[in-house]
């Protein structure tokens, strides 16, 4: 199993310990600035109906980006991690 398989089992049995479903559920993630890494990640949350905050970091070299979505399992939570870890030079945090 590899390291981030190891993550999204861990992360999902402290989701479902800790976590009645439906809930909101807060995702962070840092990406590069230099391009269209933002929108990207925007596109995975727009379809639902997600509230997303974005930050550029002082040098303008990176942006936070903060979503706040309305999730129905623990499965869905990892499944929006899962499509957003396709990204070029993201962080999930």
């Amino acid at each position: 199993m590899s390291d981030r398989e190891a993550f999204y089992v861990n992360l999902k049995q402290k989701l479902i310990e800790t976590t009645t479903f439906p809930s909101a559920y807060l995702y962070k993630f840092i990406v590069p600035t230099t391009k269209d890494q933002v929108k990207e990640v925007q596109n995975i949350f727009n379809k639902g109906g997600a509230v997303i905050n974005t930050r550029k970091s002082r040098t303008g070299k990176y942006t936070s980006v903060s979503i706040h979505l309305n999730v129905s399992s623990a499965d869905e939570v990892i499944a929006y991690y899962k499509q957003a870890d396709k990204i070029e030079g993201i962080i999930s945090l």
